[in-house]
Parts: C-alpha cells; structure tokens; sequence
C-alpha cells in the first residue's frame, strides 16, 4: 500500500536517519552515535506518495526485506531493533 512520503521521513529520522538535501531529492543516511553510516535511502521532492515498487526498492536500500521494512515504519521494528539487524548482517560494527 502506498505511503505518505512526508510520513515515511518522519518516521525514518525518528529511527536514527538524518536528512540531506539534494536538487531532486532527499537522501537519509542511517546515523550511529552521531556517525554516517554506508546506510542510506532517498525520496522525491515532487512526489508526494511513495508506491509500493518504491518502498521496496528503499527497504533493498535500508538492507532489510519488505515485511521488515514496513515493520519499521509502522513502529513494530524500533531503532534497536535495526541496529542489531544491521549489526547481525555486519553493515555496521
């Protein structure tokens, strides 16, 4: 089901994602105490819903499958949660 883009964002920089402009779109990159990580997804400006086609390619972006994805953007899969997936896949120390 497609997602508000302003929601999906919100809900990622609450997860430890910080927010870097760019002409076209916005990159968030995954922070870990304080650091950017090789983590990172992005959005449009112009869009203002993200398909399904999309929210896939973002979760492959994020490093987690659909089913995980869409857990941490509804609030199931917290931070920790995907710090230690993360750390499980050793995408990050």
């Amino acid at each position: 089901m497609p997602r508000d883009r302003r929601d999906v964002e919100s809900v990622l920089q609450n997860k430890g994602f910080r927010r870097k402009e760019n002409d076209h779109h916005r990159f968030l990159y995954f922070n870990l105490a304080g650091l950017k990580t090789q983590v990172f997804t992005k959005t449009s400006h112009n869009e203002k819903q993200i398909s399904d086609s999309l929210l896939s390619m973002m979760a492959k972006q994020c490093r987690v499958t659909n089913k995980q994805f869409a857990s941490l953007l509804d609030c199931s899969l917290d931070q920790n949660g995907y710090e230690v997936e993360l750390r499980r896949q050793t995408v990050i120390g």
